[in-house]
């Protein structure tokens, strides 16, 4: 499965355009990373646990796209764009959506 930010691929032709191919991920923080993250933010640097966990989501929610765009037959997704949003306090959403097309 080819999945690309642009509309193109070099060197192959969409042959059919399938439609909206998404997947997405709500995701909570835990109460102890929010303790450690308390601590990180006293003498600054990256939070690791939060990294991790908004990479975890991404990769979940791109996984459920690809089953997404297989189930209506694509080979590809294009224009692939991330989006982020708050659900509640505490928990996001992480959504990947692109158009789901067969290349020749």
């Amino acid at each position: 499965m080819i999945i690309s930010p642009s509309s193109t691929v070099a060197g192959k032709s969409v042959s059919r355009t399938l439609g909206l191919a998404r997947g997405n991920t709500i995701r909570a923080r835990h109460v102890g990373r929010d303790i450690m993250a308390s601590l990180k933010m006293l003498i600054g640097g990256e939070i690791e646990d939060y990294t991790k966990m908004m990479a975890e989501s991404r990769e979940q929610a791109l996984d459920r796209m690809v089953a997404e765009a297989k189930g209506l037959g694509a080979n590809a997704v294009l224009d692939v764009r991330f989006s982020t949003s708050y659900i509640m306090t505490g928990a996001a959403e992480i959504l990947v959506y692109g158009t789901a097309v067969v290349l020749e």
